[in-house]
């Protein structure tokens, strides 16, 4: 717990200071993917598992949308909604990630069934979503703030990928583009309701630990791939095999 009670100011630094250290753009693997040291069957084992990340994000919302108490904070909440689900199909970030997964050559049906997930992401998703359903309305919150430095991390990823690998384009890449708006907005509102209700030394305690919860999520989906896709490269039963191709 905190020794005293922070300022909004003090613990909005303190946040800040919790991405600087533990954001997953720190990652090795993620190092890698920007760099273009990652072959093909990696970047798809990648988009692979980080689907049910993104899949998994409107139900997660959706489990805190049902408990907010007042009209104004449910409308903000399902503004979240409507931009990874779409309003009709086709459409949503969820349905842009699919794209790109089309476009790295994965078989649509495939990933949607989630049958070649690695263990570690399936645990680690799961982990982050009963999070939000069962813990207090602010950490739940609290928990988005990695969107705080989404931003950066996006436009490293575009850059980098554009210009490393030859089987990735600007469509392929199409979820990325509305995030960088989405993402900002997002996390404003969030970092605004953290800093007025955050208001005693266990509030801001909880809070903080809600942001390392959510980076270690991200963290540990980045080791689970890691393990079984570059070193030592042990691929678990069942999970999904890079084709002779990659």
């Amino acid at each position: 717990m905190t020794d005293r009670i922070l300022t909004p100011d003090e613990l909005e630094a303190a946040l800040r200071a919790i991405g600087a250290e533990r954001y997953h753009n720190l990652h090795p693997f993620h190092r890698a993917l920007h760099d273009g040291k990652l072959n093909k069957g990696q970047v798809q084992a990648w988009a692979l598992n980080r689907y049910y990340y993104q899949a998994s994000i409107p139900a997660k919302d959706a489990s805190l949308l049902a408990r907010l108490p007042t009209t104004e904070l449910r409308r903000e909440w399902r503004r979240r909604l409507e931009d990874h689900d779409g309003t009709q199909p086709g459409t949503g970030g969820v349905a842009r990630w699919l794209k790109l997964t089309d476009g790295l050559g994965l078989d649509r049906a495939y990933v949607e069934s989630l049958d070649g997930l690695l263990p570690g992401t399936r645990f680690a998703v799961e982990a982050y979503v009963q999070f939000v359903r069962e813990r207090s309305i602010l950490e739940a919150i609290a928990s988005s703030l990695t969107e705080l430095f989404s931003p950066t991390i996006i436009s490293e990823r575009v850059a980098g990928m554009l210009s490393n690998y030859d089987f990735v384009t600007e469509e392929t890449l199409a979820y990325f583009k509305p995030r960088l708006t989405q993402a900002p907005q997002d996390s404003a509102f969030a970092l605004a309701y953290v800093r007025e209700h955050a208001r005693t030394a266990e509030q801001q305690t909880a809070v903080l630990n809600a942001l390392r919860f959510k980076c270690n999520v991200l963290w540990s989906m980045l080791d689970a791939l890691d393990y079984a896709y570059v070193v030592p490269g042990r691929v678990p039963p069942g999970a999904f095999r890079p084709g002779p191709q990659a």
